[in-house]
């Protein structure tokens, strides 16, 4: 596979629809279900990626689940004016369209015996990236076709202070890679990027107290892993439109930085009979993404495309409500609602991610055939609010933001 650098930053810029920026909490059939607020209830196998000081809690026995996401991300709409890279002046009015794009997207969470006070865990899931395509249209200029996947394994380990306080933490090792084209529809320019990451080092720490009967108070902070990539970027631009036209092709190698950034959890469990009720508070630290800057080798291509873009992201607050009920010991529902603020201003909003704040709602359930097994299936839908957008690059509205998942897990303990 070809190193290539630079669209690999934009993929991270890209895709992530499950929460503002390119962060994807949904790594588990109960986080989905809850839109996301399971947290301080974490009682599965799933506790050693969500809240590793529950691990001290729950069932003392083996815990495994294994779980698929299907994730459809629908088309967006964009009305109104777009600045055109290449002559720098605004296009008429157009109505474009993103493409429809789906993914299947694996997870698995474990959790072992206690060791005494002790109990160790391990996770495999995705915390950010996905896709944007845009079809034929000035936004293949700014996003043609951008991917990106991030891969994090994790080992949790969560030491019994009491029967009722528990600390919990441990290690995250992230690789992320993809691919990325954008091209000028009159041909000024073409460029096809793809690469990945060294995988790049976190941790994350987590506390839980149960002051009474049914109630858990928790908190978590993990870290932020700075992903720097290194590859090259192939491709041409017209250097002068001639007649003849004098075309550059260039194959440069660079680099670039940008953060998966650190979150902070707050969150209170009750139960109440058969009821868990479920309310999660997460900051993101997205004011750690202040610009994109390429560094690429070719002095050339360097003076076109690599001056710092700023992006000056802020952190954002999402709120979130869930809430589980037993119906019997074999069959739980799942009913969650959550509020998500975007991190992305509306001056350095463009093609690469159309994002704004929304609102997610997600229902589920848990069937248990028998005590040591449980198969699961949740689905999440988020819907983001119309943004209207006037800055450098376009002046217009964006429409139709939105995404769908169904989680499907089996979980096992022995």
């Amino acid at each position: 596979m070809r190193r290539e650098l630079g669209g690999l930053s934009l993929l991270l810029l890209a895709g992530a629809v499950f929460a503002g920026g390119y962060k994807i909490p949904e790594q588990s059939l109960r986080s989905t279900g809850t839109a996301g607020a399971y947290f301080s209830s974490a009682n599965a196998p799933d506790a050693s990626y969500y809240n590793p000081a529950n691990m001290s809690f729950i069932k003392d026995s083996w815990g495994l689940e294994v779980g698929m996401r299907y994730i459809v991300l629908p088309s967006i709409k964009f009305s109104g004016r777009v600045v055109d890279p290449a002559t720098r002046s605004f296009t008429s009015s157009q109505n474009l369209s993103s493409e429809r794009e789906s993914f299947f997207v694996p997870y698995l969470h474990y959790v072992s015996p206690k060791v005494g006070a002790l109990r160790f865990g391990f996770s495999f899931t995705t915390p950010g990236g996905l896709s944007k395509s845009w079809e034929n249209s000035i936004a293949q200029a700014y996003a043609k076709t951008f991917r990106l996947e991030v891969y994090e394994a994790s080992l949790a380990v969560s030491y019994a202070i009491s029967d009722s306080l528990s600390v919990g933490g441990g290690l995250r090792g992230v690789y992320s890679r993809g691919e990325v084209e954008y091209a000028h529809p009159g041909g000024a320019y073409s460029v096809s990027m793809d690469g990945d990451t060294d995988i790049k080092p976190g941790f994350f720490a987590s506390l839980s107290i149960k002051p009474v009967k049914n109630l858990t108070l928790s908190t978590l902070y993990r870290s932020k892993v700075d992903l720097k990539i290194n590859g090259n970027a192939s491709g041409y631009m017209v250097t002068n439109p001639g007649p003849p036209p004098t075309i550059y092709s260039f194959n440069t190698s660079g680099s670039v930085k940008v953060p998966l950034p650190a979150e902070w959890r707050l969150g209170a469990s009750y139960r109440l009979g058969a009821t868990t009720l479920e309310l999660t508070y997460e900051r993101t630290f997205w004011s750690d993404y202040k610009r994109l800057d390429f560094n690429f080798a070719d002095t050339t291509v360097e003076g076109s495309f690599g001056d710092p873009k700023p992006k000056d992201w802020k952190d954002t607050n999402t709120y979130r409500l869930g809430v589980m009920h037993d119906f019997s010991e074999k069959l739980t529902g799942m009913l969650g609602i959550a509020y998500d603020e975007t991190p992305v201003p509306e001056r350095t909003l463009n093609f690469e991610l159309p994002d704004s704040d929304g609102w997610i709602f997600s229902l589920g359930s848990i069937y248990r055939p028998e005590p040591k097994v449980e198969i699961g299936v949740a689905y999440l839908y988020f819907m983001k609010k119309d943004r209207d957008v006037t800055n450098n690059y376009m002046d217009g509205k964006f429409k139709d933001m939105s995404a769908h998942m169904l989680t499907l897990s089996v979980a096992y303990s022995f």
